[in-house]
């Protein structure tokens, strides 16, 4: 019976087996086939003789900062191409006459002209000036690669670094993550938070990326303030949906946050002091034309005040928090075609209170400090091959870590001599190391056809929570303990495929497949994650778009509270906890309206979300030797639809946008609400943003913004008792008395609905230029109106005098506001 029952198993092993090959198999078979596909269309869409190819990049003429996105156009043929993520252009297409004109233009910057008339000048740069005047005419047909409807993309969000320098900003303090929060599809966790929740995902679930390096936590100040220095920013970009395959490992969007290379040509400083933080820039050549620098520091202030305050306030009490954001680039130019770029973050929270108390015969002393941050590096080379093959290589590491400590020292005295002594301390540390190389190639194939192709492998070092105690009491042997110390190692590798073809001149498609495989303990999960994306242009002014997206997520956030503090820890995927799924359609259309000033997209989604999981609720993990695996739900489901309106004015002395999001996020799981799906707490029913810049004259203007969202679905008890129970006591006669403990029902989980979050935020910039440089003085004013929005919901016993007597009558729900009307000032500079 037993040689049955192992024979038996044997097979089963092998039938397991036999499917995991046929399914790798099958995965490879289909990679095959595209490739296939993918070589022919190269042939196919490029066989002319007649085409010629003009690549190059488009600069900053006064800084040599490349123009991502920029827009490159050939009159003669009308067609045209967008500068990528490193302002390279390969633009390929038939020569009709002997002259060849190219334009290229990005917003803010005035359009450049190049004549070709010698074949072999096929290399060109294009150096643009930045904008004073209006637009002119000929730069509107120019730019007609970069209006939304031509544009081989949906989903995607981009907002000059220009233009949210102009927004309201509390203390001075420019925010990338603020801004995006302004745009539909995309909402707060509330009021003071910079986290991200886009089409009903968690924070988690977003790829922020710093130079194609991951960052896994982007708050400073409890989430007021993120981690993004708007001074050492070049460019960013967040994608919702329709996403290309270049990016994965997340569910939900993909924000792509470019540094600024340093200025080639001089040397320039600016900096701000604010109420928030102070903050200063350097760049300048190294070699000039050949390689140059950028440093960028921020530092919060206030905490140079506050523990002398606090020592003041609490007698031996001091109180401390202090954040700080290092940036730093070097860009070094080999040759025209060979470029290396070196980047580097670091930044820090860092939370302190220090107590002493001291006696004449006694002394206590306590220490408690909490600390997290991230740390990156990337090292990238790009190469030009042809010109129509580019190339960037990247390696990269990053860290982000966790740690809170509390140290306990207390001393008896007995003549001037220890009598006793006591010592302890708690650690907890929470961390992830990541180390990836990335390769990306780009094949300009044709006038209607780009192919993109790459990978990627990463090795995670996961170090969920370890708790650590030593204790020590009159000098007796020390205890010293240790547990949840279990690291996890995975391997992280992708492929991808693009393609990005033209059909005529009404149908444009970018069709794609990621390859995914994840190995953690010897277990392997293997995806394969098809792209689609449609524009098909009706007319020259109105397109319809259409986007089909699958992506799995290989980390986990595990939320232990919503205060804006991360007090969260990051865990993989493993055996017992499957990597989260996604699949997600779009469809919507685009149009430029009203002779380009404006640019209205509306977009309908659905996504529906797998394998979810949940942190247990009335548990910690601090002090627990329960493995985090332990501690959570899994298995989870989600569903997020909605529709999203944008409005958008760019061009003229009065720009800004109009933005409506319609939605609805559910969760489900078997262990919670007795199995019934149940409001995301993050749902938002209506969500409506208002941004409006006026140019009131050169060097002055002034900005709004106004946002209303439907309360956060939280969870509320709906029935309160009163249960008595006598209570022992010591005193005679009386050795037990009547006492209460109460009773709690729930209805629904997060069957409940805060108030409705709006305020209106309303700055002024005043710029002038000096002698020596240029000087802004910013005004803002933070919830102009005085809005009480609620943070969080808390309730209180309410008591009523009857017959001589205090009686319990019920529960009053009080609501807990953060920030009220808030005026600041700060005061910026550049030389």
């Amino acid at each position: 019976m037993k040689n049955i029952e192992k024979k038996s198993e044997k097979l089963k092993i092998k039938s397991e087996k036999s499917r995991f090959m046929s399914y790798k198999l099958s995965v490879i078979n289909r990679v095959r086939i595209l490739l296939v596909i993918s070589i022919c269309l190269i042939f196919s869409l490029n066989i002319s003789a007649q085409n010629i190819t003009v690549s190059g990049y488009v600069e900053d003429s006064e800084t040599g900062e490349k123009l991502i996105a920029a827009s490159v156009y050939e009159l003669n043929s009308q067609k045209g191409t967008l500068a990528n993520n490193f302002g390279f252009y390969s633009l390929t297409f038939s020569q009709k006459t002997d002259t060849i004109k190219l334009y290229a233009s990005f917003i803010g910057y005035n359009q450049q002209v190049i004549v070709i008339t010698d074949k072999s000048q096929t290399f060109q740069t294009f150096l643009l000036e930045q904008q004073t005047n209006q637009i002119a005419e000929v730069t509107v047909i120019a730019e007609a690669q970069t209006d939304i409807q031509n544009r081989l993309e949906m989903s995607v969000l981009a907002i000059p670094m220009e233009q949210i320098k102009t927004l309201p900003a509390i203390g001075g303090e420019v925010d990338v993550l603020k801004a995006i929060q302004l745009m539909p599809g995309v909402q707060s966790g509330g009021e003071g938070s910079s986290g991200i929740y886009v089409r009903g995902g968690s924070p988690d679930q977003n790829l922020i990326v710093l130079d194609d390096v991951p960052l896994y936590y982007v708050n400073h100040l409890g989430g007021f303030v993120s981690i993004f220095n708007a001074d050492a920013i070049n460019n960013f970009k967040l994608v919702k949906g329709g996403y290309p395959a270049e990016y994965g490992s997340r569910l939900s969007s993909v924000l792509d946050v470019r540094m600024k290379e340093g200025n080639m040509k001089k040397f320039q400083v600016q900096g701000t002091v604010g109420l928030i933080s102070t903050k200063v820039s350097v760049e300048g050549p190294i070699i000039k034309d050949k390689a140059s620098f950028i440093i960028s520091a921020r530092r919060f202030m206030l905490d140079l005040l506050m523990k002398p305050i606090s020592k003041l306030v609490t007698d031996n009490v001091a109180v401390g928090y202090t954040f700080y954001d290092l940036n730093a680039k070097i860009n070094y130019k080999l040759s025209d075609k060979n470029r290396l770029y070196l980047s580097f973050y670091s930044g820090d929270d860092k939370t302190s209170v220090n107590n002493k108390d001291i006696e004449p015969n006694s002394s206590i002393k306590t220490n408690s400090a909490l600390r997290w941050g991230n740390m990156l590096g990337a090292f990238r080379w790009n190469h030009i091959y042809s010109s129509k093959f580019f190339s960037n290589l990247t390696l990269t590491y990053t860290q982000y870590r966790y740690l809170t400590e509390f140290k306990y020292q207390s001393e008896e005295y007995e003549a001037d001599t220890v009598s006793s002594s006591q010592k302890m301390e708690n650690r907890f540390y929470s961390g992830i190391n990541d180390l990836s190389i990335k390769a990306d190639f780009e094949y300009f194939a044709g006038t209607n056809y780009t192919l993109k192709f790459g990978a990627i492998s990463t090795y995670h070092k996961f170090t969920p929570g370890i708790t650590s105690y030593k204790a020590e009491n009159n000098g007796t042997v020390p205890l010293d303990t240790m547990f949840n110390d279990t690291k996890f190692n995975s391997l992280e590798s992708a492929v991808y495929l693009e393609n990005q073809l033209s059909l005529g001149e009404h149908f444009n498609f970018n069709i794609g497949v990621r390859g995914t495989h994840y190995l953690i303990e010897n277990k392997s999960f293997i995806s394969l994650e098809p792209r689609l994306l449609a524009n098909i242009l009706i007319t020259k002014k109105l397109s319809v778009k259409a986007s089909y997206s699958q992506m799995q997520q290989n980390v986990h956030l595990l939320t232990y509270s919503g205060m804006g503090m991360p007090t969260d820890l990051w865990v993989p995927a493993t055996k017992n906890v499957q990597p989260e799924k996604s699949t997600q359609y779009a469809a919507g259309f685009a149009s430029q309206l009203f002779g380009n000033k404006y640019e209205l997209s509306i977009e309908a989604y659905y996504k529906d979300m797998s394998y979810l999981i949940e942190f247990k609720e009335a548990t910690s993990f601090y002090g627990s030797s329960q493995s985090w695996e332990d501690k959570v739900i899994t298995n989870g489901k989600g569903i997020s639809k909605g529709i999203e309106f944008l409005l958008q004015k760019k061009q003229g002395n009065f720009t800004g946008w109009l933005g409506y999001t319609l939605s609805k996020t559910t969760r489900q799981f078997a262990e919670l609400n007795n199995g019934k799906p149940y409001n995301f707490r993050y749902d938002r029913t209506h969500d409506i943003s208002i941004v409006a810049n006026y140019k009131i004259r050169e060097g002055l203007n002034i900005s709004a913004t106004w946002v209303y969202g439907t309360g956060n679905a939280i969870t509320l008890a709906n029935e309160y008792y009163k249960v008595p129970y006598l209570q022992y006591q010591e005193n005679y006669p009386y050795y037990y008395y009547e006492n209460t403990y109460t009773i709690e029902s729930y209805a629904e989980k997060n069957s409940y609905r805060m108030r409705a979050f709006h305020k209106l935020d309303i700055g002024i910039n005043s710029t002038k230029q000096k002698k020596w440089g240029e000087r802004t003085w910013n005004f803002s004013i933070y919830n102009v109106y005085n809005r009480q929005n609620p943070y969080y919901y808390f309730f209180k016993d309410k008591y009523e005098y009857q017959n001589g007597k205090e009686v319990f009558v019920g529960k009053r729900l009080y609501q807990q506001s953060l920030f009220p009307i808030i005026p600041s000032i700060s005061y910026s500079f550049k030389f």
